[in-house]
């Protein structure tokens, strides 16, 4: 740990938030993959609805929305200065908690799925936690 501070200096909370964003998108994404492996989902799929939501051409745009957020904060989080940083990774990280926590009580969550959403919201917890104590000896800019 201290030789990753060591590396990144005055950046390596920029650093150490965009790589947790990775790490959960990597999560969010085989997820997804998964669950297009499930059978009983893929059939739901197929039919136009799943957890006895219909998936509408908006259902769809609100989770490419849901789902820019991880991507953006990747970039966000080395670009943006520490005071509207740090609370850019709050909002981006509460909403995503929310959403995953949300998403465990549409239709009955499978093992695989509770698993994924407990290392999701883990994380995004985390960069909660990562950028609330983000303390100004430490930022850049």
């Amino acid at each position: 740990m201290n030789n990753f501070k060591n590396i990144f200096g005055k950046e390596y909370i920029k650093v150490k938030l965009a790589l947790l964003w990775l790490f959960v998108m990597l999560n969010y994404i085989y997820a997804d993959i998964m669950t297009l492996m499930d059978s009983t989902v893929l059939q739901e799929l197929i039919t136009g609805s799943t957890g006895g939501l219909e998936i509408t051409p908006e259902f769809l745009f609100m989770g490419a929305l849901l789902m820019e957020i991880p991507i953006a904060m990747v970039l966000l989080s080395l670009i943006l200065k520490r005071s509207i940083n740090r609370w850019a990774n709050i909002l981006a990280a509460a909403i995503k908690t929310l959403a995953v926590f949300a998403t465990l009580f549409v239709g009955t969550p499978t093992l695989y799925y509770v698993f994924f959403a407990v290392i999701e919201i883990l994380t995004t917890c985390y960069i909660i936690y990562v950028a609330w104590k983000w303390k100004e000896m430490n930022a850049e800019g």
